[in-house]
């Protein structure tokens, strides 16, 4: 680096550190200035370090809003460029580490997100159809089979809640729940075969 880029980069620090101390101060329009002044410095670190176009806007932007989050922490004795890098780096890292596990985690598949032009693909009556079944095999369950199964999974009481709206202790509600989902399973079996 030549000693004028050099100079050149030092007011600048300089410059964005009184714009930050500014807007720690309250100062609003100074606040936007220098956000407006930052955002290519923020991208052009950013860049640096992620390789992939698609992430390099997200970053620039979580870089923006953690200098907005922690801006009561910069000191301004301190070089405010060195700073804010520091923020962009970690940001940058945190997201390439977040998209590494996403993709070790997720699968594409363009087909699964493949609507259908036939009409009976989005057939409403089969679906109507399969819960007046369901409807009709709840119905039939003992009483307190039926009642816990609506109150503790349909209802999405709380065991409590569901004991205090029903009488039954929780002991009981885990076990008429239980056998409720078992004769279920059963009946949905022999009406499958």
């Amino acid at each position: 680096m030549t000693s004028e880029r050099r100079a050149e980069a030092v007011r600048q620090d300089r410059a964005w550190a009184m714009l930050m101390a500014a807007a720690q101060d309250g100062d609003g329009r100074a606040y936007a200035e220098l956000l407006a002044a930052v955002a290519p410095f923020v991208r052009a670190l950013v860049r640096r370090r992620c390789p992939e176009p698609d992430l390099i806007e997200d970053v620039v932007q979580d870089t923006l809003l953690t200098l907005h989050r922690v801006r009561a922490t910069y000191d301004p004795n301190r070089s405010f460029c060195a700073w804010l890098a520091a923020i962009a780096a970690r940001r940058a890292i945190d997201a390439l580490r977040r998209r590494g596990r996403t993709r070790t985690r997720e699968v594409r598949d363009e087909v699964a997100y493949e609507t259908f032009a036939d009409p009976a693909a989005n057939n409403s009556d089969q679906a109507s159809e399969a819960a007046g079944m369901v409807q009709a095999l709840i119905a039939a369950l003992p009483h307190r089979q039926r009642q816990a199964l609506e109150l503790v999974k349909l209802g999405d009481m709380s065991l409590a809640e569901a004991s205090a709206a029903s009488g039954q202790t929780t002991g009981a509600l885990k076990v008429n729940v239980h056998r409720a989902l078992k004769a279920l399973r059963a009946r949905l079996r022999g009406t499958e075969a």
